[in-house]
């Protein structure tokens, strides 16, 4: 029995068929498309590892910065470790150097005390040095409100005004920093050099 199609039929099958003939696949177009996603990836996946390495970047930074830090509060702890203390023992040398300077004002015959004073003086510094404490310069220094303490003024010629003239108490560093300032007496121009130069000035105002 032979199966006919009838002529609606038939004209289906050749619509089906010509429609299958007319579909044409561009592998091209599926490569490019293909190429373009894989490098939208690509971008996309750098993009990331450039952001995590900022992050990487600035984290190592902010490490080291906390390193040195801890490393120089970690000195600067160790430097000024014994300040308290030695402050508190300045005290003995300078009853040590009031004891030397008044036995030789005093010019007694008892030389063997002064030496020894002058001895346990000796030895005294030498422990400050170990420990980094030097004496701070004043002696014939211009006055230094940095490391100096002026408890008055003195009138002299022989230097200019605001110099050491006399050091009542002697200042301290510990590391370069102040430990304790020196007490000193400062120069200044005597009063009668004061009223000569007015006087001058006067009198080139009045000519």
């Amino acid at each position: 029995m032979t199966n006919k199609k009838n002529p609606e039929q038939k004209k289906q099958q050749e619509d089906i068929e010509g429609a299958e003939n007319n579909v044409v696949v561009d592998n091209d177009d599926v490569e490019v498309t293909a190429e373009q996603r894989l490098k939208g990836e690509l971008d996309d996946a750098l993009e990331e590892v450039e952001k995590h390495k900022d992050l990487y970047l600035r984290t190592r930074a902010e490490t080291d910065n906390f390193r040195r830090r801890m490393q120089r509060e970690k000195e600067e702890l160790s430097k000024f470790a014994n300040e308290s203390l030695l402050r508190e023992v300045l005290p003995v040398a300078d009853n040590l150097q009031r004891a030397v300077a008044h036995a030789r004002e005093a010019g007694g015959n008892d030389s063997t005390l002064l030496d020894g004073v002058e001895m346990t003086l000796g030895q005294f510094n030498g422990v400050l040095e170990k420990f980094n404490v030097t004496p701070v310069e004043a002696d014939g220094k211009p006055f230094d409100p940095a490391c100096h303490e002026a408890m008055g003024q003195l009138e002299s010629d022989d230097c200019d005004p605001n110099t050491v003239v006399q050091v009542l108490q002697t200042g301290y560093m510990l590391n370069g920093r102040l430990l304790r300032p020196a007490l000193v007496m400062v120069s200044k121009t005597p009063a009668a050099n004061v009223a000569d130069a007015n006087v001058t000035d006067a009198n080139a105002t009045d000519k």
